[in-house]
């Protein structure tokens, strides 16, 4: 009844001329000489009241909405505090994070161009400096947030046949759980710089980019991901199964094609803290960049990482059922 309540108070103002296709010896009729509101309806009609309440409630929606946090500076004695803060965040330590920044990115291409231009004819060793180089690079990126991540369970080994499964709020899962382990991930080809660090840099560590605009990219990328969970030296393979950014408050389902490979999954739980900054990238209301800028002019980033028990697809069990469990 609370979502009919506001769906009542939100449309007060909603006047619906359907009076005339009610029964002539209507009490609604009888009652109200006016216009019939919405409210009324909803009176008389128990099932249209079901359907309202599922539209004021619909938890699938609540899965891509920003939370933000209740306001607390709000009295005068808080106010100067948080003014305090915010030229403390932006004026200290947003410019210390913008050279930490650019001295992981001068270290990296020091490093990074020679070794791939140099070590062609090596590519084991090639792929083992590059796949150090990018942990670094991503490490700096953490930093820049000042962020603090704890790590639970074993370290992800490189190993054939498996398939790591996490569940995604932004872009900046893949770099948290990169600082770890180089993992080569599936992700949706991006326009703009970060479009072109992945066909120059995260390339090196076997990452796989997919058009959701190209009907054939799904065949392509399904044969992709099978050669590379079977090569023995390759980096482990890491997933986003729910196809897009969600709030970190829910989990929508997965998508089966990890579950179809005949590989171990292996899960991976990421819950973000949002005292500081929710770290939900809403890709339809801003660009990457202004999401990271504004990860970089707050506190800290503070998250937990779990990696879960190896899951394997039981006997009988369809990929759907595998992923929906």
């Amino acid at each position: 009844m609370n979502g009919i309540g506001k769906l009542k108070s939100s449309s007060s103002e909603l006047d619906l001329h359907i009076e005339d296709y009610l029964p002539s010896g209507s009490s609604v009729q009888q009652e109200r000489h006016g216009k019939l509101r919405l409210c009324d309806l909803l009176d008389i009609s128990p099932s249209l009241s079901e359907a309202a309440r599922a539209i004021v409630d619909d938890t699938f929606t609540r899965c891509f909405k920003s939370n933000p946090p209740e306001p607390w500076n709000w009295n005068v004695y808080l106010f100067p505090l948080w003014c305090c803060g915010v030229v403390v965040r932006y004026l200290i330590l947003f410019p210390i994070r913008i050279l930490v920044l650019a001295l992981g990115w001068i270290i990296f291409l020091s490093a990074f161009i020679p070794v791939h231009s140099l070590l062609k004819g090596n590519d084991d060793l090639r792929k083992k400096i590059e796949r150090c180089l990018v942990e670094m690079m991503c490490s700096f990126f953490v930093a820049s947030w000042t962020g603090v991540v704890k790590y639970h369970g074993p370290r992800p080994s490189i190993r054939p046949k498996q398939v790591f499964v996490a569940n995604h709020t932004s872009m900046i899962d893949f770099i948290i759980l990169e600082q770890m382990t180089a993992f080569a991930v599936i992700m949706q080809k991006h326009p703009g710089w970060v479009g072109l660090l992945q066909s120059t840099i995260l390339e090196s560590v076997g990452c796989i980019w997919f058009n959701r605009t190209e009907a054939k990219d799904r065949e392509i990328v399904a044969r992709k991901l099978r050669d590379h969970v079977l090569g023995a030296n390759n980096n482990p393979l890491l997933i986003f199964p729910e196809g897009t950014c969600v709030n970190n408050h829910y989990s929508v389902m997965f998508k089966k094609g990890a579950f179809e490979l005949g590989c171990t999954i292996c899960p991976v739980a990421i819950k973000y803290n949002k005292i500081f900054v929710d770290a939900f990238w809403n890709s339809r209301k801003q660009s990457f960049t202004t999401h990271l800028l504004q990860l970089m002019t707050s506190w800290a980033v503070v998250c937990d990482v779990w990696y879960l028990e190896p899951q394997n697809l039981k006997p009988g069990e369809t990929p759907i059922e595998f992923a929906e469990r």
